[in-house]
């Protein structure tokens, strides 16, 4: 991780002897979900946790009436004002930056005159919230910034309101719960109806946490997720009889084969996955509670096969990296993770292994022409402040 303090007084000039211009710098994860993704909107159920990559925010003040970006990462510059504080396309990542300001400029905070900077390890466009790590981090820093009393739940309702205003488009709690809630080494079951988090401490310490980017291009497949929940939302009304207030939670796979014969197929299929997934979860948070490992590799393996066979957002490439990675003596389980029609896989794995699963990488890249990423990472700690000068 770039040290940031130094850089952001660079940056803007901040005396960085005297400490007379206070700076405040905040960091927070990236995230992982292990299984529940691809589940009900709005009343998703998760096994998740966060992953040791962040995202740093610097914020300090400025002494005129504008608002300036700079990603340390990218080397690139934006700004803004107060009274133009709105999404621009050409502003990409400032405007998740924009996102916290708007917290606490809607709280009155001095916020018309201040500078960002921001820098970060995690791997973007992939599906590990590296956008949602922005917004936690700058509203983190700028918590800190203003000392503001505001709890880590009242930050997550008002991130969540905040990205729905601004982007114009309804948001999830979920990645700021995750953010805001994730220890060291530990899983999280993350419910989405409730804002609830249980942590669970992981019993994985012989193991470790690869994330392989497949390097799939992922081109029009928006059409394809959206068909997908329009599939469950049917799903849904057809099982309940457009009841008010009900979820896949209320049924068990055996109701769907039950209805089957009401439910056309391609409905079906995509339900079964969404309760099936509920169950899995459920059943993981045992596995690792007591703990027990065969029974949570099958888990992540039967989740992946739901992914690939009833929900259908797998691809030959992640599914021929989920199989090689079921061979190896060592690997406890894998699974693609993310929006799926590429993006990544997760696998847990003994380190004596590691090598023997990186070899298999060769005949990947032989066969399917994309040269693949691997990150080593592991469940980590939430966001926090670094510093608060001044």
């Amino acid at each position: 991780m770039l040290d940031i303090g130094p850089i952001h007084r660079n940056e803007y000039g901040l005396n960085d002897r005297s400490g007379s211009e206070p700076v405040a710098i905040a960091e927070a994860p990236g995230r992982i979900h292990y299984m529940g993704e691809h589940g009900e909107p709005d009343a998703g159920l998760f096994l998740s946790s966060a992953i040791d990559r962040y995202i740093r925010a610097a914020v300090s003040f400025r002494k005129d009436n504008s608002i300036r970006f700079f990603a340390s990462d990218l080397g690139e510059r934006k700004r803004t004002t107060l009274v133009n504080l709105k999404y621009k396309r050409e502003d990409r990542w400032a405007n998740y930056i924009k996102v916290a300001i708007y917290i606490f400029a809607e709280m009155g905070y001095p916020v018309k005159s201040l500078n960002f900077t921001i820098a970060g390890d995690i791997p973007q466009q992939v599906g590990l919230a590296s956008s949602s790590a922005i917004e936690t981090a700058s509203a983190t820093a700028l918590r800190g910034f203003f000392k503001a009393n505001i709890s880590d739940k009242d930050l997550i309702k008002k991130l969540t309101a905040a990205k729905t205003a601004f982007f114009e488009k309804p948001a999830s709690p979920v990645d700021y719960l995750i953010a805001l809630s994730a220890k060291k080494d530990q899983f999280l079951i993350v419910d989405e109806i409730n804002s609830e988090v249980k942590r669970i401490k992981s019993p994985l310490a012989k193991y470790k946490l690869l994330i392989m980017d497949s390097k799939v291009p992922r081109f029009g497949v928006d059409e394809e997720l959206r068909q997908r929940r329009r599939d469950i939302k049917k799903g849904l009304e057809q099982l309940s009889n457009n009841r008010q207030g009900a979820t896949f939670r209320d049924y068990a796979a055996g109701d769907l084969v039950e209805s089957m014969g009401h439910l056309p197929e391609e409905i079906r299929r995509r339900s079964m996955h969404i309760v099936q997934e509920i169950r899995r979860i459920n059943d993981a948070e045992d596995s690792i509670r007591k703990p027990d490992l065969p029974l949570l590799s099958r888990l992540i393996y039967n989740s992946h096969e739901s992914l690939r066979d009833l929900y259908e957002v797998s691809c030959p490439e992640i599914d021929w990296l989920v199989k090689r990675a079921q061979e190896i003596d060592g690997a406890l389980g894998s699974r693609m993770t993310g929006q799926g029609f590429g993006g990544c896989t997760y696998t847990f794995i003994k380190e004596s292994a590691v090598d023997e699963y990186k070899k298999r990488l060769e005949d990947y890249e032989r066969i399917f022409g994309f040269h693949p990423v691997i990150y080593e990472t592991r469940p980590a700690p939430g966001a926090r402040m670094v510093n608060s000068e001044g």
